[in-house]
């Protein structure tokens, strides 16, 4: 996108950006390597404990990926508010995203218990679905203060507050780190729990970000939960709440759901292509949490100059978000054109594993670059207030675009594991070109800021 004006007013723009980028970009890592460690550890159990935290993790992200979503408006209402010096919005946003977290988290429940079953129903192999369901199972507890976590972060970076967060989850991975060799492998003369002790461990470590970030971040937090509004809970504002928040949860959902569908499809090429594909797949995310990082502070900085009804600053703002994000995975994606096989073998010794997922790598550079545009491009939307467009460019570019090709080169092509990639770069280039479009069309209009009580769509 065009960046008008003085080069020093971009670079000023690019500082601030990264200024916020960077430890919110750390936090996201963060909360991949817990991931990554338990996906690594149970990687050294067997490749089917690796496949089965695999599918766990999918399982249990598919459903808490909606709630993140809707939870995402926080940021855009706190940073709006903030630039607006509207107070009460924002205590008020704050309080009922918390309420929001607690009902989805009561939901996600539900939907946990028939994981095996429905492991079962998509035709995964049977000798993943009983470790998978026991995954999921033993994780349920740790929804809530996940979500609850999620919230609190997403206040604290609103408020430009971001080092109780990055302290918070430095401290979780050495946790997680600790209690999950002990539990799945038995250090420490434990009993050797395979799964399940990696589930456990996952879920001890989320309580403890929940607590902790919310006492670190005390002097921000306390005042917008105490004292309680009652029109916090009032069911016509939750609702606006979830009006707002639900085409931003569908968003994160389909673009899950692409990666997820993927993950799913190749249970059917056998249990091999699925631990390849989650080594692939945990090391892409792995990079992707800093393009992600760079969308939450650009959804922030374009908030606070929405707030205060800066249409130059929204600008220098969003291209300052999508040349930094770009340089980032330009860099990632030479990594994995050049020495895929050294970052696939940090997951597993198996060789056939190996020679899978560095192939598998090689086809992710390509849609790495394409990756980072479209979740910054949502992110500078979301700063903008614009949440139901980003939910049909993805309806279009996932599930019409990059499903169908998934499926068409992965099957009917006969390209296996390979074509399924090729399929999401599809899905994924067709979502990054129109993001940036409406980007483009978004700023040729005047700015409106989002409220509680006058919440519209953008058109």
């Amino acid at each position: 996108m065009p960046i008008n004006g003085s080069r020093a007013q971009f670079t000023t723009s690019l500082r601030a950006l990264m200024a916020l980028a960077l430890p919110i970009a750390g936090v996201q890592v963060g909360m991949m390597l817990m991931g990554v460690v338990e996906t690594v550890i149970c990687g050294h159990v067997s490749p089917v404990a690796l496949a089965a935290v695999a599918l766990g993790h999918l399982y249990l992200f598919c459903v808490l990926v909606f709630g993140m979503g809707v939870l995402s408006t926080l940021d855009a209402l706190v940073s709006q508010g903030l630039g607006a010096g509207d107070e009460l919005q924002v205590t008020l946003a704050v309080q009922r995203v918390v309420v929001l977290a607690v009902v989805m988290s009561a939901v996600a429940t539900l939907l946990y218990l028939p994981a095996e079953q429905v492991f079962r129903a998509l035709g995964q192999p049977a000798e993943l679905v009983p470790a998978a369901g026991a995954f999921v199972r033993y994780s349920i507890a740790g929804a809530l203060p996940l979500l609850l976590f999620f919230a609190f972060r997403l206040a604290l970076q609103a408020m430009h507050h971001t080092r109780p967060a990055v302290v918070t989850i430095i401290v979780a991975n050495v946790i997680n780190a600790v209690v999950c060799g002990a539990l799945t492998l038995g250090w420490f003369g434990l009993p050797r729990l395979g799964v399940v002790g990696a589930a456990w461990a996952g879920t001890i470590a989320r309580w403890f970000m929940a607590v902790m970030l919310l006492w670190l971040g005390r002097r921000e937090l306390m005042p917008r939960l105490r004292p309680w509004h009652r029109d916090a809970i009032k069911r016509r504002a939750l609702g606006r709440m979830l009006a707002l928040g639900a085409p931003l949860g569908a968003t994160a959902s389909l673009e899950y759901g692409l990666f997820g569908g993927a993950a799913l499809l190749m249970g059917r090429f056998g249990t091999l292509a699925v631990a390849a594909h989650q080594v692939a797949i945990s090391i892409a995310s792995f990079t992707f949490m800093v393009p992600a990082g760079i969308s939450g502070a650009a959804s922030v900085l374009v908030g606070r100059a929405v707030g205060r009804d800066d249409l130059p600053a929204v600008r220098y703002a969003a291209g300052a978000a999508l040349v930094a994000g770009l340089g980032w995975m330009v860099v990632t994606s030479l990594l994995f054109f050049t020495i895929p096989g050294v970052l696939a073998s940090v997951y597993t010794p198996d060789r056939a594993v190996l020679a899978l997922a560095s192939i598998l790598l090689v086809v992710g550079g390509f849609f790495q670059i394409f990756d980072c545009t479209q979740v910054i491009a949502i992110g500078i939307l979301r700063g903008l207030g614009d949440m139901r467009a980003p939910m049909w460019i993805t309806v279009l570019g996932y599930l019409m675009v990059g499903l169908p090709v998934s499926i068409l080169l992965g099957f009917r092509l006969k390209f296996g594991p390979v074509g399924l990639w090729w399929g999401i770069v599809a899905g994924l280039a067709v979502v990054s070109a129109m993001l940036v479009w409406r980007i483009r069309s978004r700023l040729a209009k005047a700015l409106r800021r989002l409220r509680i009580d006058e919440i519209e769509t953008p058109r």
